[in-house]
């Protein structure tokens, strides 16, 4: 895009049906090392009362080029078509009735780094669809509610891509001339065509089965590199968990007999959820005790959940427009927040789950790209896959649930599939379908799919002991309905009374009745809503800065920082020996066995805790212990606080840590990732100049998402070197935009996002960002990601 192009707004009131569905899709893909043959037919049917449109518009990309057309059998005449790098119209000469179009294009996959439509990772061929990603493969009406059943057949040499994959089930196959080889795949349900899925490669696969509530036997397939085979049992386990999990606290069962996952290196996303065949970030699906993490086996967990319930929640169901995102993506998120509560601690996931909320979500509610959970206006789609639309999407859906209680949901959600199982729908649609299951007036939710920030609410508690009454004040701004849990104890006692409040103005007082003592208010159990709430408590843990710097007018984050580390350190070396004691009394015995449940997860984080503060305080002792933790680690948990820790220490330590740590993982690139990160986000004064170092070290390679995140986005955690007071940093980051952005639009988008609270700090500050944006925005060439980024952040 030249500087002075202005990508088009898109506008949700602006939504108007297609004037043409299309019942059924069939591909053919004949993939090649130079390009691919795609060849589609489509079935046309009109979605038009009356007159019948004159031309008929399919989304397409540049980088497909047209081959031929036909209309029912025959070749269009050039003059009835045109195409450009938006789209194909088709100008005249459209049949009444239903129709058959088919178009053939030419695509390279091998060429394509944006990681849209089909594209190579490695030796391996795969697609990524959602959100507008299929029209880099074929013109097409690419839309969500434009749905279909597709039959697909794949072509390639048998012997470079033994494994043929696509959506459905496999209904044929067969070898074919010059060493090649095909299969057709058959999806029994409509989709639109976001969820299509395609892979070819040299796999290796591990199978299992799960017996589903009715009694069909599903077949579960994971395929991954052959070496990577013994790094998928936790993933299998956890999707078997997560299919009976749906069919006990949803009545949900799998609806096709085979359901298929890939891993794959390179990709944008952590998970798609193609129709029986979802796909994979690799780091999100590999994990051995020794490769992985605790927290990297909870994300497994949780994101082999949210793919798998998606098939209802997004796939059976989906959104009528990208504008509804929510509708699927918040309801899922709440669905594998509950599924990872039951499974493990309720409680820590709780905590986990409002931790990042706060550290993520409000800072963006809080910015210049602030959007309601349900936007008005995009340019590109793609920057709203957000903090907001999945995390306070879902906090929002957990609203449903307190006003209506657990059975008063699940009767809602029953009705939302009952009504609308094969369609695509509205946040509207969800909302009607749980107050009709319901009886209850939910119209006060609509605030918050229209309003962006986050709603800041004040309590006031009073107690006439003569009366025997406590009354309860709550005000808010701005005003949203907010389900708001509630309990009173008296002093030593146990919960004597709980009630979810509905707070629907800017201000309301509820009184208690027989209230004879003072009791003691809980407030925002459970964190009910999504709010921030101003009342007196005393914290143990102290505030990540990205909470931090929003409640500081003009923060200087370096100060911040300063002062954050001052009082941990302070801390410790109060509770030192406490702190030597958890660490101590948590510690496994020699040759312990690595376990993934509750209490072995907290056991584990509570003494690395305790060795990360006993850190700050440095000595040759504390330096010594984690040196030899770090050395005798038998799982990645453990091995990899250890280095942090010694990363905090500095020094010649910190560097063997980290020169051993590359020697033993340099063959693990998942692993590497946080090697990578480490050393990225390092507060060691002058780093920017080692991390521009960095990215020319042979395990740094830019067109892979995952190392550009670990990289980047490591680097702009680093109050020190990316808030430089000589704008270093921010000139580093920029510059990194720019050069990803000609590699991958959305990761450089995503990277870009790092300068939206420039707002929030000192005027030196918020001027070389600023300073950093414009540089940025008048860049020849930039996407149309980055472009809505940058323009939306300026003043």
């Amino acid at each position: 895009m030249a500087a002075t192009d202005k990508p088009v707004e898109k506008f949700r009131k602006d939504y108007k049906p297609s004037p043409y569905l299309i019942s059924t899709v069939h591909l053919d893909f004949q993939l090649n090392e130079e390009s691919t043959l795609v060849q589609s037919k489509l079935r046309i049917v009109p979605n038009h009362a009356e007159s019948s449109p004159v031309s008929l518009f399919l989304n397409g990309h540049a980088d497909v080029v047209l081959e031929s057309i036909r209309v029912n059998g025959a070749d269009l005449e050039a003059s009835h078509y045109a195409a450009d790098a938006q789209g194909l119209t088709i100008k005249s000469g459209l049949p009444s009735g239903e129709w058959d179009l088919e178009i053939a294009t030419r695509i390279k996959p091998q060429e394509n780094t944006s990681l849209e439509g089909l594209y190579r990772s490695g030796g391996m061929f795969c697609s990524q669809c959602e959100a507008e990603g299929f029209r880099h493969i074929t013109y097409f009406l690419d839309r969500p509610d434009v749905m279909a059943k597709y039959t697909s057949r794949i072509e390639a040499d048998k012997a470079k891509y033994p494994v043929l994959l696509s959506n459905g089930n496999l209904v044929d196959q067969g070898d074919l001339e010059g060493g090649r080889h095909f299969t057709v795949w058959e999806d029994p349900f409509v989709k639109p065509c976001y969820l299509f899925a395609l892979v070819a490669g040299d796999l290796a696969v591990q199978e299992d089965t799960f017996r589903t509530m009715s009694g069909k036997d599903v077949a579960l397939r994971i395929y991954t590199d052959a070496h990577n085979t013994s790094k998928v049992a936790f993933a299998m386990q956890s999707l078997k968990r997560a299919m009976k999990w749906d069919e006990e606290t949803f009545g949900l069962e799998y609806d096709l007999d085979l359901f298929n996952i890939v891993a794959v290196d390179d990709f944008n996303m952590g998970a798609m959820e193609n129709k029986s065949l979802n796909l994979f970030n690799s780091r999100l699906v590999l994990a051995t005790p020794d490769t992985a993490t605790d927290a990297d086996f909870g994300r497994i967990e949780g994101v082999v959940g949210h793919e798998y319930f998606h098939n209802w929640t997004g796939n059976r169901v989906t959104c009528r427009d990208w504008f509804q995102l929510t509708l699927k993506e918040g309801l899922t998120v709440y669905r594998d927040q509950e599924f990872s509560a039951d499974l493990n601690s309720r409680g820590v996931k709780r905590v986990e789950d409002v931790a990042r909320l706060r550290a993520a979500q409000f800072p963006e509610d809080a910015g210049p790209l602030a959007h309601a959970i349900r936007p008005d206006s995009v340019i590109k789609m793609d920057n709203f896959y957000t903090a907001t639309v999945y995390e306070k999407g879902a906090e929002v859906v957990r609203l449903y649930e307190a006003l209506l209680g657990r059975a008063g949901f699940r009767a809602g959600l029953d009705l939302y599939f009952a009504r609308h199982d094969g369609g695509a729908v509205t946040c509207d649609d969800f909302r009607a379908a749980m107050a009709d299951a319901s009886g209850a007036d939910l119209g006060g939710l609509e605030g918050w799919y229209a309003r962006a920030g986050t709603p800041r609410v004040e309590v006031g508690v009073e107690h006439d002991a003569g009366a025997g009454t406590l009354t309860v004040t709550a005000t808010q701004a701005p005003p949203v309905l907010t389900a708001r849990e509630g309990g009173v104890t008296t002093a030593g006692q146990a919960m004597l009374r709980q009630a979810v409040l509905r707070l629907e103005h800017q201000r309301q007082t509820w009184v208690f009745e027989r209230v004879p003592a003072r009791p003691v208010p809980s407030v925002l159990r459970g964190f009910s809503a999504p709010v921030r709430l101003t009342f007196k408590a005393h914290a143990l843990a102290l505030p990540d800065l990205a909470e931090l710097v929003p409640e500081v007018p003009g923060a200087d984050p370096l100060l911040l920082h300063h002062v954050r580390e001052a009082a941990a350190r302070a801390l410790a070396a109060a509770l030192r020996p406490e702190l030597e004691r958890a660490a101590r009394d948590n510690s496994d015995p020699p040759g312990a066995p690595y376990e993934f449940e509750a209490g072995a997860c907290a056991r584990r984080a509570l003494k690395n805790a305790a060795l990360g503060a006993l850190a700050r305080l440095g000595g040759e002792g504390v330096t010594q212990d984690l040196l030899a933790r770090f050395r005798a680690a038998t799982n990645m948990t453990d091995e990899a606080a250890a280095l942090a820790a010694l990363d905090r220490i500095g020094g010649k330590v910190r560097q063997e840590a980290l020169d051993a740590f590359y020697a033993k993982w340099k063959h693990e690139p998942l692993v590497l990732l946080k090697w990578i990160a480490m050393q990225a986000a390092s507060n060691l004064p002058g780093n920017t100049a080692a991390v521009r170092t960095l990215m020319q070290h042979e395990a740094v390679k830019l067109s892979n998402p995952n190392t550009c995140y670990s990289l980047f986005l490591a680097f702009a955690r680093s109050p020190v070197n990316f808030h430089a007071a000589d704008g270093s940093g921010y000139e580093f980051m920029a510059d990194s935009v720019l050069q990803i952005d000609q590699i991958n639009h959305q990761v450089a988008a995503r990277m870009v996002g790092v300068f939206n609270s420039w707002r929030n700090y000192d005027a030196e500050r918020g001027a070389l960002m600023t300073a950093a944006l414009r540089r940025m925005a008048s860049a020849n060439g930039i996407s149309a990601n980055v472009y809505e980024i940058v323009t939306k952040a300026l003043p």
